[in-house]
């Protein structure tokens, strides 16, 4: 009997049929409904369980009050006159347009450890604390008089379309040729934090903040630990400068005006020297000789300011 063998193997491999590059379209249909379940599940995950933030997003301020005015008194600068007529100044100027006050004084805060001058950075989250239903927040150096009781800084910087005229764009951060500018496309809306130039670069002695999210977000970054132990020669100055030139963040935010608009000179070329009108006088130099010395240099115009209250 004879029996049939089987075929002979070839060394050429049967050509196989190529596996489809396409799933059946039902298969398809079906991993595509769980993925996006799986995303969807995902997402409320997240928002389930993520842990609060003190950024957390929080109500919008009903603008009751409009302003807080921050000032931060120091003995040790400052003669015992001199601090009494910047409280007067503030309290009668906050009185006018129904503005807050925080007035601090050295010893208020614990810093642990850090220069007196970031006392102002945790009054002005103080003040955010207090009147978590205010609009802004204007810090304004005690080495300042407000000179003109009839301008309201919702009105006078604030205000959208005025804010857009008056913020310098693409305009160097740090004069006079830094690298980094503000932003040209930033408009008056999106800016949440205001502030001038000297000859010397950013004027932390007055500055204004819209209060919200970003604020908060804003001062708490500026005040960590990391900067206040750095060795910054100007201390939170240069800490701000910093920030700007390298947070992206911080600077979209952020609109830079002319001087005189808040924060005039006593002394100082045009552009920053005091003209009758003008919102704020600052005596920047006036504690280099002793806290005696801005009781004098400023005794014309706490007079003044004093007629020109007494007056409207």
């Amino acid at each position: 009997m004879h029996f049939a063998l089987p075929p002979r193997k070839t060394s050429q491999p049967p050509p196989y049929l190529p596996r489809t590059s396409r799933l059946p379209g039902l298969r398809r249909t079906r991993l595509k409904v769980i993925a996006l379940g799986g995303l969807f599940f995902l997402a409320l995950l997240y928002f389930a369980t993520r842990p609060s933030s003190r950024y957390a997003a929080v109500r919008a301020p009903k603008g009751d009050p409009p302003v807080v005015l921050v000032t931060v008194l120091d003995a040790s600068k400052y003669s015992g006159v001199y601090l009494e007529t910047v409280k007067q100044n503030r309290l009668k100027y906050a009185e006018k347009h129904g503005y807050k006050t925080l007035l601090a004084r050295i010893g208020d805060y614990d810093l642990g450890g850090s220069p007196f001058s970031w006392m102002a950075i945790f009054a002005m989250r103080d003040a955010l604390t207090k009147y978590p239903d205010c609009h802004y927040v204007w810090f304004l150096d005690a080495s300042s008089f407000i000179m003109n009781p009839k301008l309201k800084i919702e009105d006078h910087v604030m205000q959208p379309a005025k804010l857009d005229e008056l913020m310098k764009k693409d305009y160097p951060v740090v004069p006079p040729d830094s690298i980094i500018k503000t932003f040209s496309h930033l408009k008056g809306q999106d800016v949440d934090f205001v502030i001038t130039q000297d000859k010397d670069g950013l004027s932390s002695a007055s500055y204004i903040v819209r209060n919200g999210d970003w604020a908060r977000f804003f001062l708490e970054t500026w005040f960590s630990p990391l900067y206040r132990s750095y060795d910054f020669q100007k201390a939170e100055t240069h800490a701000l400068e910093h920030m700007v030139q390298w947070h992206p963040t911080i600077l979209s935010r952020m609109a830079i005006v002319d001087q005189r608009l808040i924060n005039s000179y006593v002394k100082g070329g045009k552009d920053e020297e005091y003209k009758d009108g003008d919102l704020v006088i600052r005596f920047p130099e006036c504690t280099a000789t002793g806290p005696q010395a801005c009781e004098k240099e400023s005794q014309v115009f706490a007079q003044a300011w004093r007629r020109v209250f007494a007056s409207t």
